[in-house]
């Protein structure tokens, strides 16, 4: 059972004015800002779950943690190069039985209702490589109380409990792999879809196509190559050439 109930945060911050530009960070997390703003941008059908049903979500979650252990998270797509928490060791790591997907539709954040765009998720099959980060066992329920505001508020995803391969031995690791059952799971599509859908869709967290770059960026960084995300960025420089120095592989 987890050692202590997640800490309390400050009231949520009022949301940046309209149409402002603003980016994930540890302080938009920590004082609801972030959730503020993407509350007050989503479309009425899309419903988020409240802090209360967050820290109850979270607690569950963290009760299969032993006592005595470090938590380690296992990031596959913004978490390796925009984490924000705090940790003290990352490591390379292959996780089995899930494989990373453009299968989420976005209408808010990186998309809108008139041009949504997609989000990577962890889907049913295959493997991921990606980053596992050691969170020390005191930080653990802090810092992923800010990890819960990001990835499941919306209601996109699971938490689940997985084996992550790392080349120091196998550690068992949290992540977070997308809900079949979600209104907005795209499932597998075409190559060219995801492409043309990526090229054209941005919101007020940036584009789509900044998302991949930055994806393939950081796993170039870490010796890593995901080939569906290639050919994504192969696709879309053939759509629009001028994006190809953003989104090549």
């Amino acid at each position: 059972m987890p050692d202590s109930d997640p800490p309390e945060m400050p009231p949520p911050a009022l949301p940046p004015p309209e149409g402002q530009q603003y980016a994930i960070t540890r302080e938009n997390l920590a004082d609801g800002s972030l959730l503020a703003r993407i509350r007050a941008e989503a479309p009425e059908a899309l419903r988020f779950q409240t802090e209360a049903e967050l820290d109850v979500d979270l607690a569950r979650t963290m009760a299969a943690l032993p006592a005595d252990s470090d938590l380690w998270l296992f990031g596959y797509g913004s978490l390796i190069w925009n984490p924000v928490i705090d940790y003290a060791e990352r490591r390379v790591a292959t996780i089995h039985g899930y494989h990373r997907s453009y299968c989420l539709w976005l209408h808010l954040g990186r998309g809108s209702p008139e041009r949504p765009g997609l989000m990577l998720a962890l889907d049913h099959g295959g493997s991921c490589s990606g980053v596992a980060f050691r969170i020390p066992r005191d930080q653990a329920m802090g810092e992923m109380r800010l990890v819960w505001r990001r990835e499941m508020a919306g209601r996109a995803y699971k938490a689940r409990w997985v084996t992550a391969h790392t080349p120091e031995g196998p550690v068992r690791a949290l992540t977070f792999v997308i809900d079949r059952t979600y209104p907005r799971y795209a499932g597998k599509l075409p190559d060219a879809e995801i492409a043309a859908r990526i090229s054209t869709a941005s919101g007020s967290l940036g584009s789509c196509v900044a998302y991949l770059s930055d994806t393939i960026g950081a796993l170039a960084a870490l010796g890593l190559r995901d080939r569906m995300l290639d050919r994504i960025a192969s696709r879309i420089a053939d759509i629009d050439p001028q994006l190809a120095a953003s989104a090549s592989p």
